[in-house]
Formats: structure tokens, sequence, C-alpha cells
């Protein structure tokens, strides 16, 4: 009875912010598929959707720092059973969704370059992305702004931005940031474009079972 009362009181302590965070985590995704993956010309809303995609996008690496939380939880709960089977998994998991959130909308964003003939430039826009991801979450965690400010308020946040670039604490915290968001995200692109490639190779061998005398050039 002590760990179910554990677990009916502790549950709710996180899922509000939860919920909202990765509400916020899948919004970037949401634009890349609109965005990249969509057939679109290129008008003022595109551009206007854009612009949003880059703002938002720092919400999805933004979960990493809200394990700041799960330590407080599990000093707050002294049940190693509880912490373990329950707290550990949903923070996981919480993790795991918000940060590949960031991860599939850059590899839209991939699929579109190379659709449009400019692979070479992949890389150099996925760390320009990693960097101006890492400059927002520390402008989400340390100095409270929202996506939305840099519409409602660019004056204050591009201010608070030349500021942290002259102080070395912010500036640190921003280049790990950097390491953690530019690390991790290779680990799972590679995992993710793994999954991505083993399905299409089940699809195609589906269709070769459906149609044996299909060519390659038609699958």
């Amino acid at each position: 009875m002590a760990w179910i009362n554990s677990v009916w009181y502790m549950l709710p302590l996180s899922s509000n912010w939860m919920v909202w965070n990765l509400f916020l985590a899948l919004i970037p995704l949401v634009l890349s598929a609109l965005l990249f993956r969509a057939a679109s010309t290129r008008s003022a809303i595109w551009w206007t959707a854009l612009f949003a995609f880059v703002a938002f996008l720092p919400n999805a690496p933004y979960v990493l720092t809200d394990l700041i939380h799960l330590v407080s939880e599990i000093q707050s709960n002294d049940s190693l059973l509880f912490n373990t089977l329950v707290l550990l998994p949903k923070y996981a998991l919480f993790v795991l969704i918000g940060f590949e959130a960031y991860v599939l909308a850059l590899i839209n964003l991939g699929y579109y370059l190379n659709q449009q003939g400019l692979e070479r430039f992949v890389l150099q826009i996925e760390l320009m992305l990693h960097g101006l991801s890492a400059i927002g979450v520390y402008l989400g965690r340390i100095e409270r702004f929202n996506s939305w400010d840099l519409m409602t308020n660019p004056r204050q946040v591009i201010h608070s931005v030349a500021a942290s670039f002259m102080d070395q604490r912010p500036l640190l915290f921003m280049v790990i940031g950097f390491a953690a968001i530019a690390g991790l995200y290779w680990i799972l692109k590679q995992i993710s474009l793994a999954i991505m490639l083993k399905q299409q190779y089940a699809r195609v061998l589906h269709q070769l079972s459906v149609n044996p005398n299909s060519s390659n050039a038609e699958l």
C-alpha cells in the first residue's frame, strides 16, 4: 500500500509539464513534415513557417535539461522500487520522445536539401542548428524565455544573447549543450536511419512477394 500511495502521489507531479514540453517538442517535427516532406512552394507562408520551425526547434533538445527534475523527484521519494520501475522509465521515455522529435525534424530537413540538390550543405546546416538550439536551450532554461518571445520581445532576446556571449558561464553552458546535442543527435540519427532503411527493405520484399514480376526500377 505504501508503494501504491507513492505512485499515486508522485506521478501527477511531473505529468502536466511533461505533456506541455512534449507538445512543444513535437511542434518542429510537425512543421518539418509540412515544410520539407509535403510538396509546397516557397511562398511567404512557407518562409514564415520556416522561421517558426527554427524558433521552436530548441524545444525538442530542451527536454534533456528537464532531467534536473528527476533528481528532486528521486530525493523526495525513498522507494527504490518506485524509482526503478516507474520514475526512471518515465523520464527515459520522455527524453527519448522529445529528442527523437529533434532528430526526425532534421532528417526531414536533410531529405529536403537532398531533393533540392543541396546535400553538400546538410552537415553545415545541422551544425548551425545544433548551435542555435544550444543557445535556445540556454535562453529557455536559464533566462526563462519562450519561443514566441522571438516575435513578441525580440529586442530583449537579442540583448540577452549578446550579454551571454560576454560571460564565460553562459558560454560554457552553450558549448556543453552544443556538444551534448550534436553527439546524441549523431547516435540517434544513425539508429533512426537504420530503422527506416530496414522498414524500406521490408516493404520492397513485401512488394516482391506480392508481385514477383516487378522490376527493381518499378519498386
